[in-house]
């Protein structure tokens, strides 16, 4: 509610229909003034503090006018279509930097596992080394017995092969 202020009359020229052409004016310039120094959730959150910051600056603002405030409620806070556009747009920008910082640490790990990796490669060849250094032919030897151990294992194995020694012409008593 308002009223004039008996020890405070009204400036001069502003009239009786004050509450028509003053305090809609002084409301629009306070409440954007207020509103801005928030966030929209703290709007939401904060509504005990934005009514006190908005009833403490409107009662000021109106007494420089002559008009005396008793009561200020704020009963209904809406945002405008732009607002609620700019909060999805900010909400979006932070989902998709939320994706991004997941891919550069997926990106991150990956990378760190194919270095450790890489080295662990490193590491092996280098002992393998040390160890044909230490052992000479004879391993190398080895694992050529091994394989031809393996190939005449599945050769004996086969139904279609024979084998022949080289310098015994058993079958067409051929000269050697």
């Amino acid at each position: 509610s308002s009223g004039i202020n008996a020890e405070w009359p009204l400036r001069p020229g502003i009239g009786q229909d004050y509450d028509e052409r003053i305090l809609p004016s002084i409301v629009d310039e306070v409440l954007k003034s207020v509103v801005a120094k928030y966030d929209a959730s703290e709007l939401i959150t904060q509504r005990d503090s934005v009514s006190n910051s908005v009833a403490d600056e409107l009662t000021r603002r109106a007494e420089t006018f002559g008009i005396y405030l008793d009561d200020i409620s704020i009963t209904h806070l809406t945002f405008g279509s732009d607002f609620a556009r700019a909060v999805e747009s900010k909400q979006v920008a932070q989902q998709e930097a939320e994706r991004s910082r997941d891919y550069v640490e997926k990106a991150e790990f990956e990378k760190e596992a194919a270095i450790i990796s890489a080295e662990g490669d490193a590491e092996a060849a280098k002992m393998l080394s040390v160890a044909f250094d230490k052992v000479g032919d004879s391993l190398i030897e080895l694992r050529k017995m091994e394989a031809a151990e393996e190939i005449a294992n599945n050769l004996a194995s086969s139904r279609n092969v024979v084998y022949l020694p080289k310098d015994k012409g058993m079958l067409l008593n051929l000269p050697a």
